[in-house]
């Protein structure tokens, strides 16, 4: 089968790649990738000479890309956006077009080149912010109520891949996903920048009083839920993929862990000013996948160690990202808004 993965250069697309070539030796993978600051193709330098990988820089907004990339395709799996919460406050009209316009236009070429089945990669920042009740989740029936325009886009996105089902045919299935973890996260993200910045002897930057609820994933587990999706999910339906069933933690117990792992003490805190709009509480109800037959496999803690050695191990992976233009991006996100 010949797959086209979009966004494959990123964090959960490059692991998502190294993951199905691994697990299906007769398929063949095709990548669709811009590389923006966030797409790094050293994060799929072991398979680069695979020949049953190859990869194609474009943009999912050019259609004609798109649609030579698609030619004899029979999957597609959806990994392609802007997906930074605070570059979204800085820059909302290229989340808008990447998320929204690119995700029809690849829709659209789905549809003409008889794709079999179209998989969206989505979050669980669409359904907006739950209150500090941890009996209260995030369900498939939960409304969008998105606040941030990175959350507004991929809800946009969404709306549209439903509306290709609906109304035109194609064959969708959609995961919505709690906050990643693992190898080659961007240095952006909480905690990738958190270790670097322990690593490097910084201090890390904790938004308001860093009581925000969380509920981390490690990125293998994604893999494997979309992957069960693909093969037993029901054309047309949304399914969410939570982590631990008791394992939300605030953003400052969080930082405490790494703190802890990097033998660091609470001095390295540094209380920063706020995110406009920042969520609360981020909590899944992952019973329907379940009935799939998934569950997290990888325990939180057991794999927030090995995440840590990994960024101590592969230095030469983010000191490049984090010597560019990241610092400047760093100085004005971090600083009194």
């Amino acid at each position: 089968m010949k797959v086209l993965i979009t966004g494959g250069a990123g964090f959960i697309g490059s692991n998502f790649i190294h993951y199905w070539l691994e697990k299906y030796p007769d398929d063949y993978i095709v990548n669709l990738d811009v590389l923006t600051y966030a797409g790094n193709l050293n994060n799929l330098k072991s398979i680069e000479d695979n020949p049953r990988y190859s990869f194609v820089q474009a943009d999912i907004t050019d259609q004609q890309a798109v649609d030579n990339a698609m030619q004899g395709v029979e999957l597609v799996v959806h990994f392609a956006a802007e997906s930074h919460v605070d570059r979204s406050i800085m820059d909302p009209a290229i989340f808008t077009r990447t998320n929204v316009l690119g995700t029809q236009i690849l829709c659209e070429s789905a549809l003409k080149n008889n794709v079999k089945h179209f998989h969206y990669v989505n979050t669980d920042e669409v359904y907006g912010s739950l209150p500090n009740h941890k009996s209260i989740k995030f369900t498939e029936q939960t409304k969008f109520h998105t606040r941030s325009p990175y959350s507004a886009s991929k809800a946009g996105g969404e709306h549209i891949v439903n509306a290709y089902h609906v109304t035109l045919g194609l064959n969708t299935t959609i995961t919505s996903c709690a906050n990643n973890f693992g190898p080659y996260h961007h240095p952006e993200k909480m905690i990738p920048l958190f270790i670097i910045n322990l690593l490097d002897d910084k201090k890390v930057p904790i938004y308001g009083d860093g009581q925000q609820i969380r509920d981390w994933l490690y990125v293998k587990d994604h893999c494997r839920a979309i992957d069960l999706v693909i093969k037993q999910g029901t054309i047309g339906e949304v399914y969410l993929v939570g982590a631990q069933l008791e394992h939300e933690i605030t953003n400052l117990e969080l930082t405490q862990k790494l703190l802890n792992l990097l033998d660091k003490d609470e001095s390295y805190i540094e209380y920063v000013p706020d995110r406009p709009g920042h969520d609360t509480r981020y909590a899944i109800d992952w019973s329907k996948i379940a009935q799939l037959g998934w569950k997290p496999e990888f325990d939180f803690d057991i794999w927030l160690e090995k995440t840590v050695q990994w960024y101590k191990d592969n230095q030469d992976w983010w000191q490049p990202i984090v010597d560019g233009d990241y610092k400047d991006y760093y100085q004005k996100n971090y600083t009194k808004r």
